[in-house]
């Protein structure tokens, strides 16, 4: 068995490589994160909404006002389909993923009790 000695004229050709491939990898693992970042923003942002659709359709389904259950900055849809009200939440477009063509939404749905009655 041979064991090869790395000379100093090796050395100084492989100087810089490692330069390079930090300069390769650097932008990769910062894109990686920022999707990492962006993901759970998006999955705090819908428990946001899926809360807040639910407590304004308890409240729609009331007959109250939803206004102040509705997470900052999103719209809101109301649906009736029967004996039930919907609440339809959608984010505001201003978020990582919503610049990667993801849209968040959310919706809920309780009983009209005005119609129930």
């Amino acid at each position: 068995m041979t064991v090869r000695v790395a000379s100093v004229r090796d050395l100084r050709d492989e100087r810089g490589s490692v330069t390079a491939e930090f300069a390769v990898v650097l932008p990769a693992v910062l894109a990686c994160l920022a999707l990492c970042i962006g993901a759970l923003h998006g999955a705090v942002q819908y428990g946001s909404l899926a809360a807040g659709a639910a407590v304004a359709a308890r409240l729609e389904g009331r007959g109250d006002d939803p206004g102040g259950s509705i997470p900052a900055g999103a719209t809101a849809m109301v649906e009736r389909e029967g004996r039930t009200v919907c609440v339809r939440l959608t984010a505001a477009g201003d978020t990582v993923l919503s610049r990667l063509g993801v849209l968040l939404s959310a919706r809920a749905c309780a009983l009209d009790e005005a119609e129930a009655g």
